[in-house]
């Protein structure tokens, strides 16, 4: 099963680690540094047009990824939900 982040992005649902509300993901010391390590790597991939509304941690056998998108934690959480389902 998949979970569509927007923009035609998919990700398989066993990949995703975490997701992350953007409103309070900056506020925890150890998730700004998450954020940070990440962006330095290069290893996160901007989904959005505006501003993003969640962050989804992805693990795959070539690293952590993670996909910021304008979708919100709660739509993302209804996608996942509605794929199990299924």
């Amino acid at each position: 099963m998949y979970l569509h982040l927007g923009q035609d992005y998919i990700v398989p649902l066993q990949s995703v680690v975490a997701v992350f509300d953007m409103d309070t993901a900056t506020v925890s010391k150890r998730t700004a540094a998450l954020l940070t390590r990440l962006q330095e790597e290069g290893r996160i991939l901007e989904l959005y047009d505006d501003l993003p509304r969640a962050a989804v941690l992805c693990d795959s056998a070539l690293g952590e990824t993670l996909y910021l998108t304008g979708v919100s934690s709660q739509a993302l959480q209804r996608r996942a939900e509605k794929a199990y389902a299924i």
